[in-house]
């Protein structure tokens, strides 16, 4: 059976050989472009196009989106002398000339999307000519144009204006395209998302792991409610309930995969495919999310395996005092998304952290689990629907749907205004999966939002994990800014950064 995990290991070096240099192939030897002719060939380009998501969540994306925001922050070791490039972001402190950084998880996930793109672009040019199922073609046609409109989508929203390529790099000028308006890519990313939706399955018959219909919907109603046009979202959201294709788990912590089970499950809309094992495609992020230093045996206790190592270094994506306080008395998602944990070496009081529950599971060998990451769950499909129809002053219908989560939650009626209800369920509900950011940014409230979050953390250091006597850097929360710098390195290679 073709599984979404594999990854074609000549095919992502030959694609990323595109990416890093321009080569011209001769048509009598295997390249990109004497590749793609079969079902078979396509079928490995699309799972090779999937495969920076696994990289992105794994490593760097959960600090842009997550820890930048008021949700977490990174736990003091006084022990570790280096500052590490994590604590730049999460202090909004980031170094920056003349709109570049060089920060190294600005780097990753610029050039993780980029490769997402150009794999995508690869398939989109070439694969109307190949000759082979037209059901399998178009389901690959509309992968491909989800995965495209995707990655533009981050970086609009994480950069503002980046370059956009919509056909393979053959040359050097083709490389180094200018940056296009903001205007110009959402343009792009609608289109792409609106011509994949009739391309796509829907997720009953679609192999798991792959986006479906419902998927792309979904994208295409964020991207609308992103620009503040609620009714087109409010049309494509109907259609992904209306669908019956998804339900929430009737359990909150069910929601979530485990290691090897309860992966892609009624409520997944998309996750990024991660699997236990000596393959090479096992995920290890929720050991970046541990307090340090961090002894074997806590190791082993938490996750259960069976050569747990210590760990040392600055611990990351810790949640804060204020996630822990927006959580109403009886809401269930506390105790499925928060865990305590006590470090015998911590410098930080009695060692004893809140830590991201969400994602701890068992397994057998250190810094490899198989727990997935959820991208859109369809308790965010309820919860934009809200928002669409509160935007409209249809606030009556907007309950029903903020119901259905809160009710899970084992939560009654919200109180107080409805929009500030549904934007406060929004950040309880999908806590520690890269919306908080997003959510401060599109809803203008991320400087202020932050400047409060650094006014505390400054007024009360030892809340927020430093040890006693300890203080966050004099810079901290002193380059706050909706959009990230453009990565350096890039720069060096593209002149019109």
């Amino acid at each position: 059976m073709k599984n979404i995990l594999i990854i074609f290991g000549f095919l992502g070096i030959l694609l990323m050989g595109c990416e890093d240099e321009l080569t011209v192939f001769p048509e009598d030897s295997l390249s990109v472009p004497t590749f793609f002719q079969t079902e078979e060939d396509f079928t490995q380009a699309i799972n090779a196009t999937y495969e920076p998501l696994r990289n992105m969540y794994n490593l760097s994306k959960n600090y842009l989106t997550e820890m930048s925001s008021d949700n977490t922050y990174y736990a003091r070791n006084t022990a570790f002398g280096a500052t590490e490039q994590q604590e730049d972001i999460a202090d909004h402190a980031i170094p920056s000339d003349n709109g570049i950084t060089a920060n190294v998880h600005v780097q990753n996930v610029y050039r993780d999307l980029y490769s997402i793109i150009a794999r995508a672009n690869q398939i989109l040019v070439t694969i109307d000519e190949a000759d082979f199922d037209a059901g399998v073609k178009a389901n690959i046609k509309g992968q491909a144009l989800f995965l495209r409109a995707f990655s533009y989508f981050d970086l609009v929203q994480l950069f503002g204006s980046v370059p956009m390529h919509l056909e393979p790099v053959v040359d050097r000028e083709g490389a180094a395209l200018p940056l296009s308006t903001s205007d110009a890519i959402y343009a792009q990313i609608i289109e792409d998302a609106q011509v994949s939706i009739p391309l796509l399955p829907p997720k009953s018959t679609q192999q798991p792991g792959r986006v479906t219909s419902g998927a792309a919907r979904t994208l295409l109603a964020n991207i609308h409610i992103v620009r503040q046009e609620w009714a087109q979202a409010e049309t494509l959201l109907k259609e992904v309930v209306s669908s019956n294709e998804y339900m929430l788990m009737p359990n909150y912590e069910d929601a979530f995969s485990g290691n090897s089970d309860n992966k892609n499950n009624s409520e997944s809309v998309f996750e990024v495919q991660y699997r236990e094992g000596s393959d090479g495609l096992q995920s290890s992020f929720m050991y970046q999310f541990l307090p340090r230093p961090i002894e074997a045996d806590e190791v082993g206790a938490l996750f259960g395996t069976s050569d747990a190592q210590p760990i040392n270094g600055e611990g990351n994506n810790i949640p804060t005092p204020d996630i822990i306080a927006a959580y109403e008395d009886g809401d269930l998602r506390e105790d499925a998304s928060i865990m305590y944990i006590e470090l015998r070496e911590s410098f930080w009081n009695d060692g004893v952290y809140p830590i991201i529950k969400k994602y701890v599971e068992q397994h057998a060998l250190h810094f490899n689990h198989g727990v997935n990451f959820p991208v859109y769950r369809y308790a965010e499909v309820l919860l934009f629907l809200a928002e669409a129809l509160h935007e409209q002053g249809k606030d009556g219908e907007a309950i029903t749907y903020l119901n259905q989560v809160r009710t899970r939650a084992g939560l009654g009626a919200h109180t107080g205004d409805l929009g500030e209800a549904i934007f406060n369920e929004r950040r309880v509900e999908l806590a520690f999966e890269n919306k908080r950011w997003f959510d401060l940014v599109r809803t203008g409230r991320a400087v202020d939002v932050i400047t409060a979050f650094g006014n505390r953390v400054f007024a009360t250091p030892n809340d927020y994990y430093y040890p006693v006597g300890a203080e966050p850097r004099g810079n901290a929360f002193s380059n706050i800014k909706e959009l990230y710098a453009l990565p350096a390195s890039e720069s060096e290679l593209n002149p019109n950064f």
